[in-house]
């Protein structure tokens, strides 16, 4: 899949949601409604994107048509 074949509508929301930090640390990571697991860093984000088809994912991080960064700082995954 490539960024344009998968490039959002524009339509709402982000496709990619990182929740917010978790009482024990980490962020959930949704693609597209579907659980995509637990990031502790930004390397942990990008290999669930990779994993999703998004090779390029290093450059949607701060695309907020891509990536919604809810609760709390983008790129922060500390408890507390």
């Amino acid at each position: 899949m490539n960024r344009e074949q998968s490039q959002p509508e524009g339509k709402g929301t982000a496709p990619i949601v990182v929740h917010r930090v978790a009482g024990t640390g980490g962020r959930r990571v949704t693609i597209r409604a579907q659980m995509a697991g637990l990031a502790h860093s930004d390397a942990d984000l990008v290999e669930f994107l990779r994993r999703a088809g998004l090779p390029d994912a290093w450059e949607l991080l701060d695309d907020p048509h891509w990536v919604e960064w809810q609760g709390g700082q983008p790129h922060q995954y500390g408890a507390g």
